[in-house]
């Protein structure tokens, strides 16, 4: 028994003198462990406290050392056994089945399923490798399975971005077997999802057109009845109408004159230019201007592609981004998806100068040019204003210019006082200088849209309705 207490107090004594070599040999086996995603858990901290306490004791009675000594190693038995009841990394599996195309703020169901091969039951806490500009629904599982069981989990999440993104994994974590130890595992599970701009909208729109109720999302008919190829209607002969366009056999049944009416049916080109330059970076209703451009565009795109028009698209900044030519038919849209669901704005001032450069040498026939962009200072006001007027008689330009809420809230207080004051002031001078710009543009034959970012679509559909209604182009 002396023997045994000399040997311990010559090892603390070695252990005082290089306290170094006791920190190495605690935090050694932590550090070997962390490399296999092993970590402590909160109930090995507790137990650990009890040592803590009797090392205390020591300052009372120098003879429970023994007692230290003993609860110290008893405690480390107890740790090592318990982390032998970890699984392997190969005993759980999963997969991961999403849809491959997700919609910009709307809700996309995914479902995983986790399979355990070992034989033992476990409680696994699971959480998807969702990227930051996700926000899932519930973020975190945690479910008891069965040995050789396999389980079936579904969460929803919302994109905040638009762009292709990947899940790697799965991340599961799992407890030893007292709850001392647990264990987080990465399992890979590669998906790839193309967050797209809001195309619920278009489905909505072609309902609504069946039903004949556009008027619900505020686009007016404004089609004007022409004679050139396709049949309108039948209506009652007027003196001034063309005998050559009588229909003899529905006037002998209703014995009475009765002409045919038609409509032009002309296929025109439209063109959007989309500034993703330092002015689209704002926000409005949580996206950026640039979204709402984007969205607004696609259903625009989507109403004149059904009309048989053909579009195309230039995305800029200080370079040409994307090119998409002008085609008609349904499957354009695919185009204009794929070419702008992975377009941000840039913090960048934006060539315009290339953007029409660009604009001449690709689109030669007469076009709708439908430029999306916004103004705040007289920098580019100016040049907005040089390029756009530059196209007046080769093409039909229509500037879109996107209002910021805050500025007409700011104008509009109704009794504005101190520093409200001033602030109403700005906002309104601003607010004046802007509607110059927009006269200024007008009066040298450019057409002119000054909207809210939210309420785009449909004055942008009724103003496009409005064109081809009167022949403008």
């Amino acid at each position: 028994m002396n023997q045994l207490w000399q040997s311990l107090q010559e090892g603390a004594g070695l252990l005082h003198s290089l306290p170094w070599l006791l920190l190495t040999l605690f935090a050694l086996p932590l550090l070997v462990l962390s490399a296999r995603r092993i970590y402590p858990h909160w109930p090995l901290l507790i137990a650990m406290l009890a040592p803590c306490l009797l090392a205390l004791a020591l300052l009372i009675r120098a003879d429970l050392v023994l007692l230290v000594v003993l609860a110290d190693v008893g405690l480390l038995l107890l740790a090592a056994a318990d982390l032998f009841t970890l699984p392997a990394a190969k005993t759980f599996s999963v997969h991961r089945e999403a849809a491959r195309i997700a919609s910009l703020r709307m809700s996309q169901k995914v479902t995983l399923q986790i399979s355990n091969h070992g034989q033992r039951r476990r409680v696994v806490w699971i959480r998807d490798d969702v990227p930051e500009e996700f926000e899932p629904t519930p973020a975190e599982f945690a479910i008891r399975m069965e040995p050789r069981s396999r389980a079936t989990i579904h969460y929803e999440f919302v994109a905040g971005r638009r762009g292709a993104f990947s899940l790697e994994c799965v991340h599961l974590r799992v407890r030893s077997l007292l709850g001392l130890w647990k264990r987080q595992f990465r399992l890979p599970c590669q998906s790839v999802i193309h967050v797209y701009p809001d195309m619920k909208q278009l489905a909505e729109y072609a309902i609504l057109a069946r039903t004949n109720r556009l008027s619900q999302v505020g686009v007016r008919r404004t089609r004007r009845i022409g004679q050139d190829h396709e049949f309108e209607r039948l209506r009652d002969y007027t003196p001034d109408d063309n005998y050559k366009h009588i229909d003899w056999r529905t006037t002998a049944r209703r014995s009475k004159l009765t002409v045919k009416d038609f409509q032009s049916s002309q296929s025109q080109r439209i063109l959007f230019l989309v500034d993703c330059g330092r002015m689209m970076t704002n926000q409005s209703s949580g996206i950026s201007l640039l979204d709402h451009a984007l969205n607004s565009l696609l259903m625009l795109s989507f109403v004149a592609l059904r009309q048989g028009d053909s579009v195309g698209l230039i995305c800029f900044s200080d370079e040409i981004h994307t090119f998409v030519p002008p085609r008609s038919g349904m499957n354009q849209m695919n185009q204009l998806l794929h070419a702008s669901f992975d377009r941000f704005p840039r913090l960048v001032e934006s060539r315009y100068d290339q953007a029409f450069l660009y604009l001449g040498s690709h689109c030669k026939k007469r076009s709708l040019v439908v430029l999306i962009s916004n103004i705040i200072d007289e920098v580019n006001s100016h040049q907005l204003e040089l390029y756009l007027s530059s196209l007046v008689g080769r093409h039909l330009p229509l500037g879109v210019l996107l209002r910021d809420r805050s500025l007409f809230q700011a104008a509009d207080q109704p009794r504005p006082a101190g520093r409200q004051l001033f602030e109403a002031a700005a906002a309104a001078e601003i607010l004046t200088w802007r509607h110059q710009v927009l006269t200024d543009l007008q009066h040298k034959g450019v057409l002119a849209l000054d909207v809210f970012p939210e309420d785009m679509t449909a004055p942008l559909i009724n103003r496009y309705l409005e064109i081809k209604a009167r022949h403008l182009l």
